[in-house]
Protein backbone atom coordinates (compact mmCIF):
# COMPACT_ATOMS: atom_id res chain seq x y z
CA UNK A 1 0.00 0.00 0.00
CA UNK A 2 1.28 3.58 -0.94
CA UNK A 3 1.56 5.06 2.53
CA UNK A 4 0.92 9.32 0.99
CA UNK A 5 3.43 10.86 2.63
CA UNK A 6 5.61 11.78 -0.45
CA UNK A 7 4.46 14.85 -1.63
CA UNK A 8 5.40 14.77 -4.82
CA UNK A 9 4.49 11.26 -5.71
CA UNK A 10 0.97 11.76 -7.65
CA UNK A 11 -2.11 10.32 -5.72
CA UNK A 12 -3.92 7.79 -6.99
CA UNK A 13 -7.53 6.73 -6.41
CA UNK A 14 -10.20 4.08 -7.80
CA UNK A 15 -11.26 3.02 -10.90
CA UNK A 16 -14.87 3.97 -11.93
CA UNK A 17 -17.12 4.66 -15.14
CA UNK A 18 -17.24 7.97 -16.68
CA UNK A 19 -19.13 9.20 -18.91
CA UNK A 20 -17.35 9.23 -22.77
CA UNK A 21 -17.33 7.79 -26.27
CA UNK A 22 -14.74 5.66 -26.06
CA UNK A 23 -12.81 4.16 -22.85
CA UNK A 24 -9.23 3.16 -22.83
CA UNK A 25 -7.97 0.99 -20.45
CA UNK A 26 -4.54 0.10 -19.68
CA UNK A 27 -3.13 -1.82 -16.73
CA UNK A 28 -0.05 -4.29 -15.93
CA UNK A 29 0.06 -7.34 -13.43
CA UNK A 30 -2.17 -6.41 -10.44
CA UNK A 31 -3.51 -3.31 -11.87
CA UNK A 32 -5.98 -6.12 -14.01
CA UNK A 33 -8.03 -6.80 -10.91
CA UNK A 34 -8.72 -2.59 -10.85
CA UNK A 35 -10.27 -3.21 -14.41
CA UNK A 36 -12.25 -6.20 -13.01
CA UNK A 37 -13.17 -4.27 -10.37
CA UNK A 38 -14.92 -1.81 -12.43
CA UNK A 39 -16.25 -4.23 -14.86
CA UNK A 40 -18.33 -5.23 -11.60
CA UNK A 41 -19.97 -2.05 -11.41
CA UNK A 42 -19.80 -0.88 -14.89
CA UNK A 43 -23.13 0.01 -16.81
CA UNK A 44 -24.41 -2.91 -19.18
CA UNK A 45 -22.48 -1.64 -22.98
CA UNK A 46 -19.17 -0.12 -21.30
CA UNK A 47 -17.03 -2.63 -22.77
CA UNK A 48 -18.42 -2.25 -26.02
CA UNK A 49 -16.80 0.93 -27.02
CA UNK A 50 -13.81 -0.30 -24.85
CA UNK A 51 -9.97 -1.26 -25.26
CA UNK A 52 -8.18 -2.92 -22.82
CA UNK A 53 -3.61 -2.85 -22.99
CA UNK A 54 -2.33 -4.79 -20.97
CA UNK A 55 1.17 -5.97 -19.89
CA UNK A 56 1.02 -9.00 -17.85
CA UNK A 57 4.46 -9.04 -16.71
CA UNK A 58 5.40 -11.42 -13.72
CA UNK A 59 1.46 -12.78 -13.93
CA UNK A 60 1.86 -15.12 -16.55
CA UNK A 61 -2.30 -16.04 -17.69
CA UNK A 62 -3.26 -15.27 -14.55
CA UNK A 63 -5.35 -12.14 -15.92
CA UNK A 64 -5.63 -12.37 -19.41
CA UNK A 65 -8.84 -14.55 -20.02
CA UNK A 66 -10.55 -13.05 -17.38
CA UNK A 67 -9.73 -9.32 -19.17
CA UNK A 68 -10.52 -10.74 -22.41
CA UNK A 69 -14.18 -12.26 -21.17
CA UNK A 70 -15.45 -8.55 -21.05
CA UNK A 71 -15.30 -8.69 -24.77
CA UNK A 72 -13.74 -5.35 -24.70
CA UNK A 73 -13.76 -3.99 -28.42
CA UNK A 74 -10.14 -4.24 -28.31
CA UNK A 75 -7.68 -6.00 -26.73
CA UNK A 76 -4.16 -5.87 -27.29
CA UNK A 77 -1.43 -7.50 -24.97
CA UNK A 78 2.14 -6.45 -24.75
CA UNK A 79 5.31 -8.10 -23.23
CA UNK A 80 6.56 -5.08 -21.69
CA UNK A 81 5.83 -1.38 -20.74
CA UNK A 82 8.22 -0.20 -23.34
CA UNK A 83 7.03 -2.04 -26.15
CA UNK A 84 3.34 -0.98 -25.15
CA UNK A 85 4.16 2.90 -25.55
CA UNK A 86 4.28 3.14 -29.55
CA UNK A 87 0.81 1.98 -29.63
CA UNK A 88 -0.90 4.02 -26.82
CA UNK A 89 1.08 7.27 -28.55
CA UNK A 90 -0.16 6.22 -31.67
CA UNK A 91 -3.78 5.49 -29.98
CA UNK A 92 -3.05 9.15 -28.15
CA UNK A 93 -2.16 10.72 -31.47
CA UNK A 94 -5.74 9.73 -32.98
CA UNK A 95 -7.97 9.80 -30.04
CA UNK A 96 -11.12 12.07 -30.41
CA UNK A 97 -13.29 13.94 -27.80
CA UNK A 98 -14.79 11.73 -25.13
CA UNK A 99 -11.77 9.56 -24.93
CA UNK A 100 -11.65 8.34 -21.31
CA UNK A 101 -8.73 6.78 -20.07
CA UNK A 102 -7.91 4.52 -17.06
CA UNK A 103 -4.43 3.64 -15.80
CA UNK A 104 -4.21 0.58 -13.02
CA UNK A 105 -0.90 -0.96 -12.07
CA UNK A 106 2.35 -0.45 -10.64
CA UNK A 107 3.77 3.11 -10.73
CA UNK A 108 5.93 2.86 -13.35
CA UNK A 109 2.87 2.26 -15.77
CA UNK A 110 0.82 4.81 -14.25
CA UNK A 111 3.81 7.39 -14.80
CA UNK A 112 4.90 6.91 -18.65
CA UNK A 113 0.87 5.97 -19.51
CA UNK A 114 0.41 9.31 -17.99
CA UNK A 115 3.19 10.99 -19.47
CA UNK A 116 2.35 10.00 -22.89
CA UNK A 117 -1.01 10.96 -22.45
CA UNK A 118 -0.48 14.49 -21.57
CA UNK A 119 2.25 15.35 -24.37
CA UNK A 120 -0.69 14.14 -26.50
CA UNK A 121 -3.10 16.68 -25.42
CA UNK A 122 -5.25 14.55 -23.79
CA UNK A 123 -7.31 16.57 -20.59
CA UNK A 124 -5.93 15.19 -17.00
CA UNK A 125 -9.90 15.30 -15.96
CA UNK A 126 -10.11 12.48 -19.06
CA UNK A 127 -7.84 10.31 -16.57
CA UNK A 128 -8.11 7.92 -13.75
CA UNK A 129 -5.19 6.06 -12.07
CA UNK A 130 -5.27 3.49 -9.59
CA UNK A 131 -1.68 1.50 -7.75
CA UNK A 132 -2.22 -2.05 -7.53
CA UNK A 133 0.87 -4.54 -7.30
CA UNK A 134 4.50 -3.81 -6.50
CA UNK A 135 5.78 -0.77 -5.00
CA UNK A 136 9.20 -1.27 -6.87
CA UNK A 137 9.92 2.25 -8.40
CA UNK A 138 11.27 3.50 -11.47
CA UNK A 139 14.92 5.45 -10.75
CA UNK A 140 16.39 8.20 -12.63
CA UNK A 141 20.46 8.03 -11.86
CA UNK A 142 20.83 12.08 -12.04
CA UNK A 143 24.37 11.81 -12.63
CA UNK A 144 23.98 10.06 -16.24
CA UNK A 145 20.46 10.08 -16.59
CA UNK A 146 19.87 6.77 -17.45
CA UNK A 147 16.43 4.50 -16.08
CA UNK A 148 16.20 1.49 -14.20
CA UNK A 149 13.63 -0.05 -13.70
CA UNK A 150 11.68 -2.17 -11.08
CA UNK A 151 14.10 -1.30 -8.33
CA UNK A 152 13.20 -3.02 -5.16
CA UNK A 153 16.01 -2.46 -3.15
CA UNK A 154 18.04 0.58 -1.25
CA UNK A 155 20.64 1.45 -2.08
CA UNK A 156 20.04 0.11 -6.05
CA UNK A 157 22.55 0.19 -8.56
CA UNK A 158 22.26 2.29 -11.81
CA UNK A 159 21.66 -0.10 -14.20
CA UNK A 160 23.31 2.27 -17.06
CA UNK A 161 26.76 3.68 -15.03
CA UNK A 162 26.63 1.32 -12.14
CA UNK A 163 26.86 3.46 -9.29
CA UNK A 164 25.42 2.90 -6.22
CA UNK A 165 22.26 4.99 -6.33
CA UNK A 166 20.03 6.06 -3.09
CA UNK A 167 16.87 6.36 -3.94
CA UNK A 168 15.35 9.16 -2.77
CA UNK A 169 11.36 10.15 -2.08
CA UNK A 170 11.59 12.91 -4.61
CA UNK A 171 9.53 11.38 -7.67
CA UNK A 172 9.57 13.87 -11.38
CA UNK A 173 6.24 13.84 -12.86
CA UNK A 174 8.00 15.10 -16.24
CA UNK A 175 10.27 11.64 -16.54
CA UNK A 176 7.63 9.53 -14.38
CA UNK A 177 10.74 8.22 -12.06
CA UNK A 178 11.65 8.70 -8.76
CA UNK A 179 15.43 9.82 -8.18
CA UNK A 180 18.66 8.28 -7.41
CA UNK A 181 22.09 9.84 -6.30
CA UNK A 182 25.19 8.50 -5.77
CA UNK A 183 25.04 7.42 -2.18
CA UNK A 184 28.71 6.73 -2.16
CA UNK A 185 29.81 9.60 -3.70
CA UNK A 186 33.22 10.43 -1.56
CA UNK A 187 34.57 7.00 -0.79
CA UNK A 188 33.56 4.37 -3.47
CA UNK A 189 35.01 1.26 -1.59
CA UNK A 190 31.62 2.28 1.04
CA UNK A 191 29.21 -0.09 -0.16
CA UNK A 192 26.25 -0.34 2.41
CA UNK A 193 24.04 -2.99 2.68
CA UNK A 194 21.05 -3.33 0.39
CA UNK A 195 17.73 -3.75 1.78
CA UNK A 196 14.64 -4.81 0.00
CA UNK A 197 12.31 -1.82 0.96
CA UNK A 198 9.87 -1.42 -2.34
CA UNK A 199 7.83 -4.57 -2.34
Amino acid sequence: MIVPTIKSRPVYGTLAQQPGTEHLLIADAEGAEAILDLAASALPGFFDTAEIVYVPRSTGDKYAPRLKALKPARYHESPTIAAALPRLRQTFATAHMGLRLYLSGTEGLIGQAMQAALEAGIDHSSIQTEHRGSLARRVQCVHCKGITEDVTTQPAECAHCGLLLLVRDHYSRRIAAFQGVCINAEDRSEVPPAEEVFR
